[in-house]
């Protein structure tokens, strides 16, 4: 009886709680009721306020509904953590208005409630549970503001993957590496200057290559996939940006880069320069100090100094258009020398290299030559000079300690001096100048450098000779161009120009030229197709086949000859007679695109000179090592050294057996370092050959590759 009293007297108590616990259930459910209601009523004040003002003052512009408007846009876009901070504090929020609203319907402690509503907020289907009027309704309100809420939160991390997965589409994250190599630029030299890249790093199982262009990230991956050659192990990471730009230069870690190579933009040479300048302020702006050097190709030989002058001694330059324009007529006055600088140049074969041998200290340059079995040395790096490097020194200098040695070799590690072996120096058969005769030359085509061109011929042709110019230029505006650019025609000595207007692929204008007469033809890329690369070759090759067809139509077809030659053309077909015509005059053209060259070497009709390919391939060592820079220049300048090509009968006897350390120790009294040789009945020139101990019998009608300057 006693224990039914009392079990009575606790279910009393449970139904009817005490006074005090009623009150603050519903305090608690009467403060979230207003806490959620605030938010309204302060809006409708707002908008209130704001049509009142309006009504008061017609001239005022931003209401107060649109300020506050703006604040919160500003807060959301300016602070980066600003939508997930409101979307965590609207969910504690929401977690804490409905455990007071749930404390104040239901019978169970706050604790409780706070974590039935964070299981609402989490998952909508637990409210099921739910009994009475009034959790029901708290339930329901919270799990619709929890769906809500996760839809936002969704919404949130959706966006914030997709700007994710964006952004490295589009090339905008940051490059984590070092000692990399960064090229900031694109052009249609791109493609050989990553070739030659990859091919000088292959023995060190490939390196990083970053480019930045201002294209899109995927745009360029899928142009470089197209590129057909074999990287090597080289990886290439491109990124968008624009060089002018710190932000973009520290994303693809500029500061960290062995070497920076400008690329010159595609077009007017003097904007490119311009550009060009403007980068190399960029570059030299970066806070950190950059750990390599820079490498800029620049169209003008004009705006070389500005560029020096503003990078002071980071910067090395290669004048890309100039250096072809000489190069150019150096091949066309000897033929082959094209093959010779495209081996020299790039790394599939021999280059340059400089490194120190101590134990050649206190030896003559005369001995040095003779004690390198797999390279030819060819100058020496001084280091009283400060690091100068003397192009073919004379016999009797010695090399003092720390002084390097420059040689042509295949790579940096397949050469070393050996002991010195005993070489028959013996006497050239005849010390003579070979005389220089009149010569006619015909440039078809217009360059920004022809007044450069014609200087340069004007320096080493003869007396009398006679440079033809045939274009579509205007002979008034020849004439001011050339005017402009520094020639004074009235002081040309050796040369007189002949001007001939006309379209060099139409074949009616050919004809009114004698072709057949002329001892070199330059076909040039002309300017105003220069641009485009496919088209510039276009227009050279068209060029090309009328002049052979109609210098092979001018000459009488010597079937005999060819036979002799061992030549397989039957009489009458086009590529036997442009065979002949090219027997009798040299054709150089210029080359833009290295996958032309196919086609003219297989009808072996024309030399040419890959201008793109040369310059990437120059770009490229500089980039390896900026010092080789300093060869360079002064083989493709004026004066000085230069690479030439000389009849065997200087150096040798008809017959006559010789090694190839003699036959450098006879040039050696010509001031000449020879470096290789191309046979009578030999197609290409062989640089550093090897065995150059043995004895061979060689021809006059052989020819060998030496560095002298100009006679």
């Amino acid at each position: 009886m006693l224990d039914s009293l009392i079990a009575t007297n606790i279910t009393a108590q449970d139904c009817h709680p005490c006074p005090r616990e009623s009150l603050r259930k519903n305090l608690a459910l009467i403060v979230s009721l207003t806490l959620l209601f605030i938010p309204v009523i302060i809006f409708k004040y707002i908008d209130y306020v704001s049509k009142s003002r309006l009504s008061d003052n017609i001239s005022e512009e931003v209401s107060l509904n649109k300020q506050i408007a703006y604040r919160v846009d500003l807060f959301l876009s300016v602070h980066p953590y600003a939508k997930p901070l409101v979307l965590l504090v609207a969910t504690l929020l929401l977690i804490f208005l409905g455990g007071l609203a749930l404390f104040g319907v239901t019978t169970d402690d706050l604790v409780h409630c706070l974590w039935l509503s964070w299981t609402y907020v989490a998952d909508s289907g637990n409210h099921a549970s739910s009994e009475g009027i009034g959790p029901r309704l708290v339930a329901v309100s919270i799990s619709f503001g929890g769906m809500l809420i996760f839809a936002m939160m969704l919404g949130l991390v959706s966006d914030t993957i997709s700007e994710k997965f964006d952004s490295l589409r589009k090339g905008k994250s940051e490059v984590v590496e070092q000692n990399h190599t960064l090229i900031l630029g694109w052009s249609d030299k791109l493609g050989s200057l990553l070739n030659q890249l990859a091919i000088a790093n292959e023995s060190l199982g490939g390196e990083i290559v970053v480019v930045m262009a201002e294209r899109d990230k995927e745009e360029m991956e899928l142009d470089i996939a197209k590129m057909e050659f074999d990287f090597k192990g080289t990886s290439v990471i491109c990124r968008s940006g624009s060089p002018l730009i710190l932000a973009d230069l520290k994303k693809v870690s500029v500061s960290k880069a062995r070497a920076i190579i400008v690329l010159a933009e595609d077009g007017n040479a003097d904007q490119s320069d311009a550009r060009a300048l403007r980068t190399v302020l960029s570059l030299t702006g970066v806070k950190e100090r950059l750990r390599g050097h820079i490498v800029v190709e620049l169209s003008d030989l004009d705006n070389e100094v500005l560029v020096k002058l503003v990078g002071g001694d980071l910067v090395e330059t290669v004048v890309a258009h100039d250096v072809i324009g000489r190069l150019m007529i150096q091949c066309a006055r000897q033929p082959g020398l094209a093959q010779i600088w495209e081996d020299i140049l790039g790394f599939e074969n021999c280059e340059f290299y400089i490194k120190r041998w101590p134990e050649l200290d206190g030896m003559q340059f005369e001995d040095v030559l003779i004690s390198f079995p797999d390279a030819i040395p060819c100058g020496i790096k001084v280091s009283s000079y400060g690091g100068k490097i003397i192009l073919n020194p004379d016999d009797s200098y010695v090399l003092q300690e720390g002084d390097e040695v420059l040689a042509i070799a295949e790579d940096d590690d397949t050469y070393a001096p050996t002991s010195l072996s005993k070489v028959w120096r013996g006497n050239l058969p005849k010390d003579f100048m070979v005389p220089k005769s009149a010569e006619r030359i015909l440039f078809c085509g217009w360059r920004r450098d022809m007044e450069d061109m014609i200087m340069v011929l004007d320096a080493s042709l003869a007396p009398g000779s006679e440079l033809w110019m045939f274009n579509d230029v205007l002979e008034k505006e020849r004439e001011k161009k050339l005017t402009d650019g520094g020639l004074d025609i009235n002081r040309l000595v050796n040369i007189s120009l002949v001007n001939r207007e006309g379209n060099a692929v139409i074949r009616r204008h050919l004809e009114s030229l004698p072709l057949e007469s002329f001892d070199s033809i330059l076909i040039l890329a002309d300017e105003s197709v220069e641009d485009s690369a496919i088209q510039a070759d276009s227009r050279s090759l068209a060029t090309l086949l009328l002049i052979r067809d109609i210098q092979a139509k001018r000459l009488p077809y010597e079937a005999m000859a060819s036979q002799a030659r061992g030549e397989s053309f039957s009489q009458g077909s086009w590529i036997g007679e442009m065979k002949q015509a090219s027997d009798r005059s040299v054709i150089i053209s210029e080359i833009l695109d290295p996958r032309t060259k196919n086609l003219l070497s297989m009808s072996k009709i024309s030399d040419y000179v890959l201008s793109n390919e040369l310059v990437s391939m120059a770009l490229a060592m500089v980039a390896e090592d900026r010092q080789i820079n300093d060869v360079l220049e002064e083989l493709f300048a004026e004066e000085g050294n230069e690479m030439h090509i000389r009849q065997a009968d200087l150096y040798l006897r008809e017959g006559e057996e010789l090694s190839f350390y003699e036959i450098i120790l006879r040039a050696r009294q010509r001031r000449e370092i020879v470096i290789g040789y191309r046979l009578s009945n030999a197609e290409r020139a062989v640089i550093n050959p090897p065995a150059k101990s043995e004895r061979r019998r060689w021809s006059l009608k052989d020819v060998f590759v030496v560095i002298a300057e100009e006679e």
